[in-house]
């Protein structure tokens, strides 16, 4: 449910898909969506299969201080910090906004409302958050069938076009930038790792990420391939690009009340989106202060006890957020063109660069770290598959940065992001040759931080 609910398919439906048609013009969108998922399963795999064994709440973290060395351990920390901060703080701008759009006022105000919300979810027992995200997102997976329906019910021929799963439509200029909205798309599908000390299955991580990345590709494949039936190839690009939203055009063919349904819905995807990556940041926050990397006072929790909820870790995420919407309100800038897209953008290039790093370190990682079931698919072959892939989407991903953020043709805007990713990861590098220094009890234990008895209840205690 975190997983998907991350990735917020209400969110790609109403504004990623048509978005993708505009900008690139790439028909073969549909196909971009299945190979681009089939990339990130296979950089799951590797991922997944060391967030099993190490089992920190801080997976990246977790897995890097492991293998490629405790350095890397809290610079990975430090970036999977900034990364899913970023990505949910922009979904205040996209927030505030649509309900400013539908309900009138001022974006930042609906903004500090919603923060409220979810500040308040985020320090309540992780079973509330998740039926919340269960909800939403089983509504949310009906409203896109509908929308399938409404639109291959009305084909632009008389018979279903497949343009849009043509290899051929691959080859055309555009085809980069839909790439790198496609991997922004899928963002989020390794939120599950996070929840290693709160499963009693370990094997769910591996099951739950994948299945969320090959689940989410064939729907967001299903729904762009239908939204390009229903106008046509040749018009997909003009008829996205249109002000009026082109999926509750169609929604409206099923009957009233769908497109306001939909609107709803999107509202709802876009606030449980929020809380799965505030409940992943907060998690980081915790483990990384269990161990002292990050100030001690931030790893208390709600009601002394994990069962509940990191509490230092989920206000933190709280205030950092408040003050960047407040930064960006007091500067005038547009919540959805400058805020979301470019911290969703910053976000997705981080996630994306972790998860290549968690491929490169599986194949480092001594034999002592690999399960005795593990299979020489999780232990060589998925993290080779997985560097190539990753390598592969993050260098189209970096040369379309402009695209993304809308930049013009010679912006030096574009480079900013990797430069941000860049500064973060060497600032935490150099904190941990800081604590090596001069703290190197502190230095030993990173990535090595077990949880007390009684701050994670065992497995047997979550059954009964």
């Amino acid at each position: 449910m975190f997983g998907a609910a991350a990735s917020a398919p209400m969110v790609v439906l109403a504004a990623g898909i048509p978005a993708i048609y505009a900008t690139t013009g790439v028909v073969a969108l549909p196909l971009t969506y299945l190979l681009v998922a089939a990339g990130v399963a296979v950089l799951a795999v590797a991922y997944t299969s060391m967030a099993r064994q190490i089992t920190h709440p801080a997976a990246y973290y977790g897995i890097l201080a492991h293998t490629l060395g405790r350095g890397w351990g809290v610079a990975a920390g430090m970036v999977a910090l900034l990364a899913y901060g970023a990505i949910q703080t922009s979904l205040y701008g996209l927030a505030g906004a649509t309900l400013a759009a539908h309900l009138g006022g001022t974006w930042w105000v609906w903004a500090a409302i919603t923060l409220t919300t979810v500040a308040t979810l985020g320090v309540r027992t992780i079973v509330l958050s998740t039926r919340l995200l269960a909800a939403v997102l089983a509504l949310s997976l009906l409203i896109m069938a509908v929308f399938v329906l409404a639109a291959l019910t009305r084909p632009t021929t008389d018979t279903l076009a497949w343009h849009g799963f043509d290899a051929s439509g691959l080859a055309v200029t555009g085809i980069g930038g839909a790439v790198a909205f496609s991997v922004a798309s899928l963002m989020g599908i390794d939120a599950p790792a996070s929840f290693a000390e709160e499963t009693t299955d370990r094997a769910a991580i591996s099951r739950a990420t994948i299945a969320a990345a090959l689940l989410l590709g064939a729907v967001y494949a299903t729904a762009a391939w239908a939204m390009g039936v229903t106008v046509g190839p040749d018009h997909i690009a003009h008829a996205a690009a249109d002000p009026t939203p082109l999926p509750y055009t169609i929604l409206d063919r099923a009957g009233t009340g769908w497109s306001t349904a939909a609107a709803v819905t999107l509202i709802l995807a876009i606030v449980t989106s929020m809380l799965a990556f505030h409940n992943v940041f907060a998690r980081y926050v915790f483990a990384m202060a269990r161990e002292a990397v990050l100030p001690t006072r931030l790893a208390g929790t709600s009601g002394g006890t994990r069962l509940t909820a990191p509490r230092g870790g989920s206000l933190t995420q709280t205030v950092l957020a408040a003050a960047t919407v407040a930064g960006f309100a007091a500067t005038g800038a547009d919540p959805v063109t400058t805020m979301f897209t470019w911290l969703s953008t910053l976000g997705a290039m981080g996630l994306l660069t972790l998860l290549l790093a968690a491929s490169t370190a599986a194949l480092t990682a001594p034999a002592s770290l690999h399960h005795t079931h593990t299979t020489r698919w999780q232990r060589r072959i998925a993290p080779t598959l997985g560097v190539a892939a990753g390598t592969t989407l993050l260098t189209t991903m970096l040369g379309n940065t402009g695209s993304l953020l809308g930049a013009a043709p010679g912006s030096p805007h574009p480079y900013l992001l990797p430069a941000i990713l860049t500064t973060t990861a060497a600032l935490g590098g150099i904190w941990a040759a800081h604590l090596r220094r001069t703290r190197p009890d502190i230095y030993a234990g990173i990535g090595r931080g077990t949880p007390s008895t009684h701050a994670v209840p065992d497995a047997i205690t979550i059954s009964i």
